[in-house]
């Protein structure tokens, strides 16, 4: 690993690290959603701190290729995003339809009382 690789991988991974605790601040971004993307930025800093470390674990696991061991590691990382973003899409289009249904149900009584105090001033 040559020197600018190393100081561009820590550099890169102090940078996301960033990002998120800024977004967290700012209150752009949630808790829950922070919470996969502030691990890969640990990860990303541990191997750029510690190199061998990713070597280390890709040995562990029975991969070859170090390399390999991160794209695995991004993949799974987004999967979970994605599906946590997919749980609670459906549970707000679950809360929508209900609102929908709670507003027409409110429109109707609306209409019949509008309809209902025409009546009475005939």
């Amino acid at each position: 690993m040559t020197l600018s690789s190393y100081i561009f991988g820590v550099v890169s991974a102090v940078l996301v690290l960033i990002v998120v605790i800024e977004l967290l601040r700012r209150r752009h971004l949630r808790e829950r959603h922070a919470i996969w993307w502030f691990i890969a930025g640990l990860f990303a800093l541990v191997a750029g701190l510690f190199p061998t470390t990713l070597a280390w674990a890709a040995s562990l696991v029975g991969i070859e290729v170090p390399i390999n061991l991160i794209f695995f590691a991004s993949i799974a990382i987004l999967f979970l995003v994605c599906l946590q973003h997919s749980s609670e899409l459906t549970q707000l289009e679950a809360k929508t339809r209900t609102l929908a249904e709670r507003v027409a149900i409110l429109e109707l009584q609306v209409k019949g009382q509008d309809a209902r105090s025409g009546d009475d001033k005939r």
